[in-house]
């Protein structure tokens, strides 16, 4: 099975790019997850520059996106919202194929941000009919630093937090591969 995680923040010492990166390497066995830590090196969406006028750049994300089996999207709050950079990577997927039924859930790596997380799960489950809502890891990271982040990520009750949250995830995943097409689906939002 195979996860991309995306990191909401262009910060280079992101709390949810941290998170994230520690998750790749909490994953089971026969899961391999990657993270996708540009959101500032994609172009800003324009309806005109879709099709054969798509930037390289986004298209080599779109394909991530499709290739994968679920997302997980890890951000920060911006002035009690979405950051640009996730919401233009939202609307580039939107009018696409890769995010139609694709798995997705949230992780955050903040105490607060309650805010941008409810547009988030309205936003995510407008895009996708396979938003997991349910499924959620939150890990208070704010105002620390790398070596705080890395101690605190090591520790056993994160790490048990982060696999569980691994395991929640790809056992729904699973599950949705096998579900009956014609059962009405549960919306969360």
């Amino acid at each position: 099975m195979k996860l991309l995680a995306i990191s909401g923040s262009a910060r280079r010492a992101s709390t949810n790019t941290a998170l994230l990166m520690a998750m790749s390497h909490l994953v089971p066995e026969d899961v391999e997850l990657s993270v996708f830590h540009r959101l500032d090196a994609l172009s800003v969406f324009s309806p005109d520059s879709e099709g054969d006028n798509t930037p390289a750049e986004v298209a080599q994300f779109l394909e991530r996106v499709a290739a994968a089996d679920g997302l997980i999207i890890s951000s920060p709050e911006y002035v009690h919202a979405i950051p640009g950079g996730l919401k233009n990577a939202i609307d580039w997927m939107v009018s696409r194929f890769e995010v139609i039924g694709k798995p997705i859930a949230l992780a955050h790596a903040s105490h607060r941000g309650d805010d941008m997380l409810a547009s988030l799960r309205l936003v995510l489950s407008t895009v996708s009919d396979n938003f997991l809502g349910d499924v959620f890891l939150r890990i208070p990271l704010v105002g620390k630093s790398r070596e705080e982040i890395s101690t605190l990520l090591g520790l056993p009750e994160h790490e048990l937090q982060i696999r569980r949250f691994l395991s929640d995830f790809t056992a729904s995943i699973r599950s949705s591969d096998t579900r009956d097409d014609t059962a009405p689906r549960v919306w969360h939002i």
